[in-house]
């Protein structure tokens, strides 16, 4: 049969009826179409195919000068090329296809640097496809794994490429990433908001050092996170609710967030903020962005003043994974279909127990949980990965 494989390439100026013209000189000629892959690019049509012509009564020759006649009526240009000149190889085995996402500015290189690392782990690039291109570049190359590099191993030498060149570089194994995911769950602080709520009560009450310095450390994962909250609420003692009121009402979005939250609640995602933060500012996301689920720590307020109590147990990371767990029980969805986006220590279990977990500009302790990493300038790229376009967006 390889005998008869022939490579058959079209390149042209788009126009109506291409793929009609072409494939319908070859049904005449009953020529099997193995594999077909065409596209658009600023209006210029491409198209290439493999074809087995074993079946055809006709001789090949002939076969080829109507195929070509038919190119040159719709005036594009045909090649055709016996399979045997490419050379073979075994494609019996099972292939492990890893789909890369890149997020970023774009500029001159990103290919180039990506492709190079791919070919020093010798890796081969089945398909490139642009997304977007605009005020963020976004990118898809699919690539064959061959059991010669661990999906770890392979993220982790992609996110450093995108550090040296200041684009965002996801990993996810294509049988997972082909299919929607369902369920979004959000960290609030240093999240989906531009900063950390205890580091702006702080602020305001003139303790900004001395509580930055906790908070660090329970971010790093240096102290337990129990005890790193509720050491900094009892410094807040006696703080004044029109002060937590102000705050509430300045909160800054991350860049990029409302967008991200919009397009996921437009095209039917469930989503949930799950904070280790307070109710008195997660509450308001419910309100006005229209989340599904809102869990946080609750604040004791008494006579117009914190007392530097939390009511209830802590949401902390074990808590955080059994309440993402408990929503998608409840919303009948799988792990596989959870996307999981937090910054800290606080968010490690979470992460690993989704489907895809990514680490938005993140402390290191979370990077070596997380599918991906997302840096502070991209998070609304994170559409991108779910198969949003922007054609979608525009209808949106």
């Amino acid at each position: 049969m390889k005998d008869n494989l022939f490579v058959i390439t079209v390149l042209g100026k788009d126009r109506g009826g291409l793929v009609t013209e072409i494939t319908s000189k070859l049904a005449e000629n009953n020529l099997n179409i193995i594999d077909i892959e065409q596209s658009v690019i600023h209006g210029l049509f491409s198209m290439f195919m493999l074809v087995d012509f074993s079946n055809s009564k006709r001789n090949i020759d002939e076969i080829k000068g109507q195929i070509y006649d038919s190119a040159k009526n719709v005036g594009v240009d045909l090649t055709i090329t016996p399979r045997s000149e490419y050379g073979y190889e075994d494609d019996s085995n099972e292939r492990d296809i890893i789909k890369i996402t890149i997020i970023g500015k774009d500029k001159p290189g990103i290919v180039a640097a990506v492709s190079r690392k791919l070919f020093e782990l010798d890796l081969n690039i089945e398909r490139i496809k642009m997304i977007a291109r605009g005020d963020l570049l976004a990118m898809e190359m699919s690539v064959d794994l061959k059991g010669s590099v661990k999906l770890n191993g392979l993220r982790r030498e992609l996110q450093e490429v995108g550090e040296k060149i200041g684009v965002d570089i996801l990993v996810q194994p294509e049988d997972l990433s082909r299919f929607r995911k369902r369920l979004v769950v959000f960290d609030m602080d240093g999240t989906v908001i531009d900063g950390e709520i205890l580091d702006e009560l702080a602020k305001a009450v003139g303790i900004e050092k001395e509580i930055s310095e906790i908070t660090g450390k329970g971010m790093r994962g240096e102290i337990d996170f129990e005890e790193s909250l509720r050491t900094r609420v009892m410094m807040l003692k006696g703080v004044k609710e029109c002060i937590l009121k102000e705050i509430r009402d300045n909160m800054k979005l991350t860049p990029g967030a409302e967008e991200l939250i919009n397009v996921l609640k437009n095209i039917g995602y469930k989503i949930a903020l799950i904070s280790g933060g307070f109710t008195y500012f997660a509450d308001v996301f419910k309100e006005k962005f229209g989340f599904d689920y809102v869990y946080a720590n609750k604040l004791v307020i008494k006579n117009g003043k914190l007392t530097g109590e939390i009511e209830g147990d802590i949401i902390d990371s074990k808590k955080k994974a059994e309440i993402m767990e408990e929503i998608a029980r409840k919303e009948n969805i799988q792990r596989d279909d959870i996307i999981a986006i937090g910054d800290g220590a606080n968010d490690q279990i979470m992460l690993k127990n989704a489907g895809l977990g990514i680490a938005f500009n993140p402390k290191e302790i979370l990077k070596k949980e997380a599918d991906g990493v997302i840096t502070k300038d991209n998070l609304k790229g994170l559409m991108y990965c779910l198969g949003v376009t922007e054609k979608d967006l525009g209808r949106l």
